[in-house]
């Protein structure tokens, strides 16, 4: 499994789970994915570290309602979070957590996009974040979706100095990537069309799969549900699915070679 030193600025760098059942989710996630977890202790709020193979890959924190539903959430990486964070609100987003250190392991904050996504932002200390990526049973790719699509591509650009590429403009598909090809890190979805009333813009997270279906049916087996069940798409076999305590997740798996 390949290792990660440190995200780029800008890239996604880390991801984590507000649970409203911690013990569930170490459970489910240590089933679905071999993942081990990992107390950070008392100092840093029963804060869970999720591995595999010994490689960070995710987080998950405790949901005392502080949110109406469990979700899965996604950092990108600065070089200066104070920097950063200024220019979220000068772009049309809004600072939702300042800047705030955690303790010798990096300095984060919370914002919210132009178009009322959250994200997370990481400037690392001794916590680089996930060391291994686009891996199977690893954070495999990272999509926001949004209502606002014009908006969010030119915030993340200014905001987090995204290199946007289009991959289609079209009412249909409209959809731009972080960097492009085999360099592409995230993508950016105009979601107006789909995403149900309600529901508010926001960021997923896909995990990477050898076998989609496998997956899906051992996640049904460990007490997930399906939200979308796999099917195959030009960038590989995808479904959705939505943990036992409701956080939504995605599984992919890469289209085959030619």
């Amino acid at each position: 499994m390949p290792h990660r030193e440190t995200a780029p600025a800008g890239h996604p760098c880390w991801i984590d789970l507000f649970s409203s059942d911690p013990d569930a989710s170490q459970a489910f996630y240590g089933g679905l994915f071999g993942w081990t977890s990992e107390s950070a202790g008392e100092d840093y709020g029963g804060y869970i570290n999720f591995a595999k193979a010994g490689e960070p890959v995710a987080g998950c924190m405790k949901n005392n309602g502080e949110s109406p539903v469990d979700v899965w959430s996604v950092y990108l990486a600065t070089d200066d979070l104070d920097a950063t964070a200024a220019l979220v609100a000068d772009n049309g987003g809004q600072v939702s957590v300042p800047p705030m250190d955690v303790m010798e392991l990096g300095r984060m904050a919370v914002v919210s996009d132009s178009g009322q996504a959250m994200v997370g932002v990481w400037q690392p200390g001794l916590h680089k974040g996930f060391t291994v990526l686009a891996e199977p049973d690893a954070p495999a790719w990272f999509e926001l979706f949004t209502r606002d699509y014009d908006a969010s591509v030119d915030f993340y650009r200014k905001v987090f100095g995204w290199d946007a590429h289009s991959m289609g403009d079209t009412p249909e598909f409209r959809y731009s990537t972080l960097c492009e090809g085999p360099e592409a890190a995230a993508g950016i979805m105009d979601a107006t069309a789909f995403l149900p009333e309600g529901v508010p813009a926001h960021w997923s997270v896909y995990f990477g799969s050898v076998d989609a279906d496998a997956t899906v049916a051992k996640a049904v087996e460990l007490g997930a549900t399906v939200a979308q069940a796999a099917e195959d798409t030009p960038y590989g076999r995808m479904a959705t699915l939505v943990d036992p305590t409701g956080a939504t997740f995605k599984v992919v798996q890469p289209p085959a070679e030619a």
